[in-house]
């Protein structure tokens, strides 16, 4: 495997990798699925250092960045790569940034608790999110053929108005970005986020048929599609008990919580 001072590469089969920045707080993973005739790359990760630098010794075949959502620990190396994929409700917060979230908190977010040497390139005094037009948009149901494995697009808000999750039809792998993941809360209790949205999009994904592992953003890599029965009860629980809304805090289910 891939030895780097910053980036962890995990090798998921002998096609799809995820990288991770296990040295910061957030524990964010971009994943690399590579077919026959193109790759994606899910997310860009924070842009404390250079992700191309470990896509580039992973495959030789044109990358097509994928955005879950467009949140600075996501989109931070985009502006490396050529083709950037966005949904259109997160594409204005690519183009011009997120309205009201100030560079004093982008800044104080991504020198919080880092644990590994960074880059000298990084100097979080300077530090700037990416902002840029996409290639394209996708839509939920679009299919993105990579030659040998399909990818579905899932339209999937509530932790953004855009956010997206992949699900790779061909090996059961489905990608959930930061709607659902272990050992932290799920955040949905910015403004800019959606509680009720957010329960929806759980019983979205786990009305999929065919899905082996389930690879949430953060935490750990590679989850049991047993989490999905969970999101979806955690959905009915939400629902029934007038949860779903702002200010209720944090509620713990079994595998994962969600913060509102």
């Amino acid at each position: 495997m891939l030895k780097d001072d910053w980036f962890t590469v995990q090798r998921i089969d002998a096609c799809t990798y995820a990288i991770s920045e296990y040295g910061h707080w957030e524990k964010v993973h971009s994943f690399l699925l590579i077919g026959e005739k193109r790759a994606v790359l899910i997310d860009t990760g924070l842009g404390i250092d250079d992700i191309k630098r470990m896509t580039d010794q992973l495959t030789t075949l044109p990358i097509y960045v994928v955005t879950t959502h467009v949140h600075v620990d996501h989109i931070g190396c985009h502006g490396a790569f050529e083709h950037i994929y966005v949904h259109k409700a997160d594409q204005e917060w690519l183009v011009k940034g997120i309205e009201g979230l100030s560079i004093e908190q982008v800044r104080k977010g991504i020198r919080k608790e880092i644990t590994k040497p960074v880059p000298n390139s990084f100097d979080p005094e300077t530090y700037e999110p990416f902002t840029g037009q996409p290639t394209g948009l996708v839509e939920d149901g679009d299919v993105m053929d990579l030659g040998n494995r399909k990818l579905q697009i899932l339209h999937t808000p509530g932790h953004s108005p855009g956010h997206i999750s992949i699900f790779d039809e061909t090996n059961g792998y489905l990608f959930t970005g930061d709607i659902l993941y272990d050992e932290t809360p799920v955040y949905a209790f910015y403004p800019s986020t959606n509680p009720e949205a957010l329960i929806e999009s759980w019983e979205k994904i786990a009305s999929l048929k065919g899905v082996k592992k389930v690879f949430g953003s953060h935490n750990s890599v590679g989850l049991e599609p047993d989490i999905l029965l969970e999101a979806k009860n955690a959905a009915l629980f939400l629902r029934e008990h007038d949860l779903a809304r702002f200010g209720t805090g944090v509620h713990e289910f079994n595998g994962f919580s969600v913060k509102f």
